[in-house]
């Protein structure tokens, strides 16, 4: 098994539900010094409509301002259509598109007006398009370990749709705890049985979750083969599409103390952690 630990930073989980807009310059800044860490991905912004998410209206004037030179992490875009990720792929800058693929068909009509069977479509396109610019489609698995609408949830829905998805060619899986509802034996059962059927693909987690959980619930994601995980620096975020409470997000600090404990290196630059974190604390609300 590789052990190599990933880490994908999130500013654009963090910022999405702020109501009020954060000025383009504060986020080309504080993303700018996110690029300083070292984390290996950053999940910087979306190509959606402004309509549906204000705070990320201007992904494109904010990534025009970002800085690539020495740095180690790739660019991730979200987006949730074709047209969205045409756009997206259109940015040199641009190394990832993440796409939010649900097995909750009441998900997929709230966060991105889709139908699981028009979602399958969707990410055949961005699969042609991924290709064609030389991008890594990301397909987020979301509500991944349940929801809360009374869509037909189990482990074994979760691991066809991913075969499923495999079979048109996508590689990279992160597992979404939307609205932190997961719990250590569904993480467990997800990923002991995901990562040895699938073992060329790569399986992360994106967990919301409570100071309280996020500890059992790591673990157990990394005891059963995860090794790629997102965090953001101050723990804020959480869908706002999927319920009015935002859970958060796992917090960066407390994922690498996780590291430290399981003896895992990873390269960060504590100096600009610090900075980064330091930006953080001014311009989040």
């Amino acid at each position: 098994m590789n052990s190599a630990i990933k880490i994908t930073e999130s500013p654009r989980d963090a910022m999405q539900g702020i109501a009020t807009f954060i000025p383009t310059e504060e986020k080309i800044r504080y993303i700018n010094a996110l690029l300083k860490v070292g984390f290996d991905v950053i999940d910087f912004g979306s190509f959606v409509s402004p309509k549906a998410i204000p705070q990320l209206s201007d992904t494109a004037q904010v990534l025009e301002g970002l800085d690539l030179t020495g740095s180690r992490s790739q660019l991730l875009a979200i987006v949730g259509n074709t047209r969205g990720g045409q756009e997206a792929a259109g940015f040199e800058k641009v190394s990832c598109i993440g796409y939010p693929f649900s097995v909750s068909p009441t998900f997929l009509r709230k966060n991105i007006n889709s139908t699981i069977e028009k979602s399958k479509n969707t990410v055949a396109d961005l699969l042609e398009i991924c290709n064609k610019w030389d991008k890594t489609l990301v397909v987020y698995i979301s509500m991944a370990f349940g929801n809360p609408y009374g869509d037909e949830w189990n482990t074994d829905i979760v691991q066809t749709w991913v075969g499923i998805l495999y079979d048109m060619g996508v590689r990279v899986f992160p597992l979404s705890d939307t609205i932190g509802n997961s719990d250590k034996k569904s993480i467990a059962e997800l990923f002991s049985g995901l990562v040895p059927e699938f073992p060329d693909a790569e399986f992360g987690l994106h967990l919301h979750t409570t100071l309280r959980h996020w500890y059992k619930k790591i673990n157990a994601a990394y005891m059963n083969g995860c090794r790629s995980f997102d965090t953001v620096i101050n723990g804020l975020g959480g869908c706002p599409m999927a319920e009015n409470k935002l859970v958060g997000n796992l917090r960066t600090s407390n994922f690498l103390e996780f590291c430290e404990i399981k003896d895992e290196k990873v390269t960060i630059d504590e100096g600009a952690f610090d900075e980064a974190y330091s930006i953080a604390l001014r311009i989040f609300p």
